[in-house]
């Protein structure tokens, strides 16, 4: 009896392990429910920065709360051109970010009242802990690979929209 209730207990487990679905289960996004980032768990957004005509869209997630937004994207190995991540600011202020415990390089881009770009620390170097400040009141700071942004052609008074 004992091992016909550890093989019912695994099967019950295997059966609600994350990557069973439901034939009638949609993807997040199809659903309309907000998508989830698969590594921080923080919701994922479009953000559109308007840079030289262009609108380049990054699918983005959102740190709101003050243990996300100490966290960020510290310990993290890898994030594609086509990622980000956003810091609001609630309420705004001058703002300045280091790359404590920051493995990869980014680029810091911090967002005005206005939406628009204020300053950009490019190519933060990962794990420094020296402040990079705004160059004011800022709304946000959105981060993305480093170099991206001159490679993009990304730079101060681009509007950025989320």
């Amino acid at each position: 009896m004992t091992r016909f209730a550890s093989l019912a207990a695994l099967a019950l487990i295997a059966g609600c392990s994350p990557g069973t679905a439901d034939a009638g289960t949609k993807p997040a996004q199809e659903s309309g429910a907000a998508a989830v980032h698969p590594v921080s768990g923080l919701p994922v957004v479009p953000v559109t920065v308007r840079a030289g005509g262009k609108a380049l869209v990054f699918l983005t997630e959102v740190a709101r709360t003050a243990p996300q937004q100490a966290k960020g994207l510290m310990f993290r190995t890898g994030l594609a051109d086509t990622e980000a991540m956003i810091f609001l600011r609630d309420p705004p202020d001058r703002a300045a970010f280091w790359m404590r415990n920051t493995v990869i390089p980014l680029d810091i881009v911090f967002i005005g009242l206005d939406h628009k770009i204020m300053n950009i620390a490019a190519n933060a170097v990962p794990y420094d802990e020296t402040p990079l400040p705004s160059a004011g009141i800022t709304l946000a700071v959105f981060e993305i690979n480093g170099g991206l942004a001159a490679k993009l052609g990304i730079k101060p008074g681009d509007q950025v929209d989320w």
